[in-house]
């Protein structure tokens, strides 16, 4: 089965990171690390049959590259490797936050989110939204986001929780 792999780090010793737009050629890295995130990364707040169903395997490069086209992408790269990346829509969803397992809580997801804040509001973004995981929730927590309501949602016939959350935004400094 294509989903059934053990997932391992790319994580280098170098600790700088790079936060860039995403290009075509980071589709597959993008697409394990949603995969990995998930299936491994979210394993303390969802059971293994809600991960499968959520990520029964990693998505193939030519309708990942079709979901996140429309959407502003950005990934963060480590020791030239891809570790995680976030996308914001045009309505100001942020859609996907990803990074691997063990890049979470070292500020990857910070510098991601600080670039997507950014484009938000050059192009005159006033509120953000999410689905946030039970993995995400205190990440956006942190941010300032609030919690408009707790649902759930199935994948593959199957029924996880996640948080819609949202957070207005007027200028630099001025969020939540």
């Amino acid at each position: 089965m294509a989903g059934a792999r053990r997932w391992s780090s790319r994580l280098s010793g170098n600790l700088s990171v790079l936060i860039r737009p995403y290009r075509d050629d980071d589709a597959s890295a993008t697409a394990e690390i949603f995969f990995d995130s998930i299936r491994y990364g979210t394993a303390s707040h969802y059971d293994e049959v809600q991960r499968q169903a959520w990520a029964p395997d990693i998505p193939e490069p030519p309708g990942w590259q079709a979901r996140l086209g429309p959407q502003t992408v950005f990934v963060a790269e480590r020791g030239g490797s891809v570790i995680g990346f976030m996308s914001l829509t045009r309505s100001g969803c942020i859609d996907l936050a990803y990074m691997l397992p063990d890049a979470i809580g070292q500020g990857v997801a910070r510098s991601l989110y600080e670039q997507i804040l950014s484009t938000a509001l050059r192009d005159g973004l006033t509120r953000l939204y999410t689905e946030a995981s039970h993995l995400a929730l205190p990440f956006f927590q942190r941010q300032g986001w609030r919690v408009v309501k707790r649902q759930t949602v199935s994948r593959n016939g199957v029924a996880l929780e996640n948080f819609v959350m949202e957070t207005e935004i007027t200028e630099p400094g001025n969020i939540g």
